[in-house]
């Protein structure tokens, strides 16, 4: 009888694929073992089922079955390792998946909120209420997670403060409504820079960098300036994404509701209308037919790939 250690070791080297042909032998001949005993399975009764398959093909097949049936001995031995592996090696571990060294877990809520004293706030971790008041300034959170703003009632003031900031780490988000009233939804690995306050400012003007989506409260008196590291996107109400990696080879502005203008650092300007996206590639702005459920698919906890390349992808 096989030691457990010594076919732990037998499965380590067949995994890492450094095992030799006699190792091989011996872990197969035992699958095969153990199988037969655990679910009735042997060499023979494996040929005698491809023999009645391949019996039944029109021609002559005599090379054709020997072949088959060394696929088939094969295919069955790899099915017989996972169920092997599964039933006796990882309940001994208490496990009851494949381990991966480098398991990716799914994205949630995080983020740190940098006020404008330089104080930090890891927004996760925050308990609900208001967080911190900042010239009459209420810096709230909300039941659902979300940050929101709001002029303290008998503060007497209104007057602007220096920027607030919230970052997202890789595998976080975070959903903010900034003083206006408008909504941004940010996105992994971004970040953005805002004023707690827009009283007495002629634009309400952000910075952004990775992505977000917005939708911008109305104000016709009070343009909605994005910027970037390389464009601005000037609004006065509406629904857009903009894609602003600096690791992508192209800024994307996506617009799904509305009208925005886009302008690159050279000083050109596009006009988007809802489904277009501009693109801003080594400072040329065109603009394309945009794919809104791609696009927003981010922001409602998707992954959509369409013709995409798998360095693409692997970012994502």
């Amino acid at each position: 009888m096989m030691k457990k250690e010594e076919l732990q070791e037998l499965f380590k080297k067949y995994h890492e694929g450094t095992s030799t042909e006699e190792e091989k032998a011996l872990l197969e001949a035992w699958y095969l073992q153990y199988n037969e005993r655990e679910l009735d399975i042997t060499p023979a009764k494996i040929r005698a089922i491809g023999s009645r398959v391949f019996r039944e093909l029109p021609g002559n097949h005599t090379a054709f079955l020997k072949i088959g049936l060394s696929i088939l001995v094969a295919a069955v031995t790899i099915g017989m390792i996972l169920t092997v592996l599964i039933k006796f090696i990882l309940p001994e571990a208490g496990q009851t998946s494949l381990p991966y060294a480098h398991d990716i877990r799914p994205g949630t809520n995080k983020a740190i909120l940098t006020l404008s004293n330089g104080h930090k706030i890891t927004l996760n971790n925050a308990a609900n209420g208001q967080l911190a008041l900042q010239s009459g300034i209420q810096v709230i959170k909300t039941a659902n997670g979300q940050i929101t703003y709001k002029i303290k009632e008998g503060s007497g003031t209104s007057d602007p403060v220096n920027a607030n900031n919230i970052t997202t780490p890789n595998g976080g988000q975070w959903q903010v409504t900034l003083p206006d009233g408008t909504k941004v939804w940010l996105n992994s690995a971004s970040s953005l820079t805002y004023p707690a306050s827009f009283e007495m400012q002629k634009t309400r003007v952000v910075q952004l960098t990775g992505e977000a989506y917005f939708e911008v409260a109305k104000d016709k008196l009070h343009p909605f300036i994005v910027k970037t590291a390389i464009q601005s996107v000037q609004v006065l109400g509406t629904h857009f994404n903009i894609n602003s990696y600096s690791e992508e080879p192209t800024v994307r502005t996506t617009l799904a509701e509305g009208s925005i203008k886009v302008t690159n650092l050279a000083g050109e300007m596009k006009q988007l209308v809802p489904g277009k996206m501009s693109v801003l590639r080594n400072g040329s702005l065109t603009i394309a037919d945009a794919n809104i459920e791609e696009a927003l698919a981010w922001k409602n906890g998707y992954f959509r790939f369409n013709d995409e390349n798998i360095q693409s992808i692997m970012r994502k």
